[in-house]
């Protein structure tokens, strides 16, 4: 049984950074896909950040890009989402998941294990 906890989350001013953690434990062989995955109150879940696995390729929201950087510590099973400069409207709990089959316009598909997320909230 795959397990993914996240940890990280907290209370940060606006400019601040972050760094958001994935354990996972539960799986064999290969590196699995991980992605980050946000809900902000009253909103639909975003996508925000994806490794694929053997770490050959990412992904980043365009809300994100150039802020937000994903990676993976191998011997620790454990992906990281590094926030850097971040907005009020970066507020939400943050969860990750696995697998990624697909990303179609933003959404991430496919994912059937999830971790219970950490909060994330930006504000002055």
């Amino acid at each position: 049984e795959v397990q993914l906890v996240e940890s990280g989350g907290g209370l940060v001013q606006p400019g601040g950074s972050l760094r958001l953690s994935c354990a996972a434990s539960g799986f064999t062989g290969d590196d699995m896909t991980i992605g980050w995955i946000r809900q902000a109150p009253g909103k639909e879940r975003e996508g925000v950040a994806y490794i694929s696995s053997g770490d050959t390729s990412t992904y980043y929201a365009d809300s994100v890009k150039g802020r937000f950087t994903i990676s993976r510590d191998k011997p620790k099973n454990t992906v990281y989402l590094q926030m850097n400069d971040l907005k009020p409207e970066d507020t939400a709990v943050y969860y990750c998941a696995t697998p990624i089959r697909a990303i179609i316009g933003g959404t991430f598909f496919g994912m059937t294990d999830w971790g219970k997320g950490t909060p994330v909230t930006v504000s002055a």
